[in-house]
């Protein structure tokens, strides 16, 4: 499922759990709503909050630490391609094949990324790049030198695209989440348990639930940096492409 569809549920039972303390109000017993009972209710929802709330920080953390992560590798690629084309161009007119194979494999990769919302790894013209580099016959020491540099960052570069593909899963643990949506569901129904039944009550915790959701909706966008709402900006690669080969 993806951010929307787990946002949704995450409200239905955040919002559900709220009505049905609401409607268990009606049936509980008076003396279980004692002014101790609260106390003792209270204690225990404070306890579950402070939880629920290090849980959610550890989840921001999560998934903010493998967006950054994955947007500065893809940043890093893209200077490191043109490094590589410039390095070639100064090789000599020799590696034009080389340099356009290199043109078409980026284009490639911007559309496979960015078409199914996750990285993947080298493509055969990857691999065929870098045995065309090793083709390369250099004829004097400076050329030596840029083909090695060449296969250097050809192996660097398929290194971080390996990288971005072992990273595209999910960041976020399915235990975890579970848990959360439970702790968030029995602090709903004790806000619902003591409260009166009126429509300012209901209507502040739909706005409470909705805003639950939504923060789960932006941690679970930050975790798919190549698909949704919030992913990762194309352009480096994009950029990268229109100056390769010039």
């Amino acid at each position: 499922m993806g951010p929307i569809e787990i946002s949704t549920i995450v409200f239905a039972f955040v919002f559900g759990g709220a009505m049905l303390g609401i409607a268990l109000r009606g049936v509980v017993p008076a003396h279980h709503l004692s002014a101790d009972s609260k106390d003792v209710v209270k204690l225990g929802v404070g306890l579950i909050g402070t939880m629920t709330a290090l849980v959610l920080g550890l989840l921001v953390a999560s998934a903010k630490g493998s967006y950054d992560a994955q947007r500065s590798e893809l940043t890093q690629m893209a200077a490191n391609t043109i490094l590589l084309d410039r390095a070639l161009a100064h090789y000599g007119p020799e590696t034009g094949e080389v340099r356009g194979m290199l043109k078409v494999a980026v284009a490639a990769m911007i559309d496979q990324i960015w078409a199914n919302g996750a990285a993947r790894g080298p493509n055969v013209r990857r691999e065929v790049l870098f045995d065309k580099l090793q083709e390369l016959a250099p004829r004097t020491d400076s050329q030596r030198a840029i083909q090695s540099q060449a296969e250097s960052m050809a192996v660097n570069l398929a290194q971080t695209r390996w990288l971005l593909f072992e990273q595209s899963g999910s960041s976020i643990s399915t235990t975890f989440l579970v848990v959360v949506i439970f702790w968030l569901t029995i602090l709903f129904i004790s806000f619902g348990l003591f409260a009166p039944r009126n429509a300012t009550v209901i209507v502040t915790l739909l706005v409470s639930a909705i805003s639950v959701a939504g923060a789960i909706f932006l941690i679970l966008e930050l975790d798919h940096p190549f698909s949704g709402l919030i992913q990762i900006s194309s352009a480096p690669l994009r950029n990268a492409l229109t100056v390769l080969g010039k």
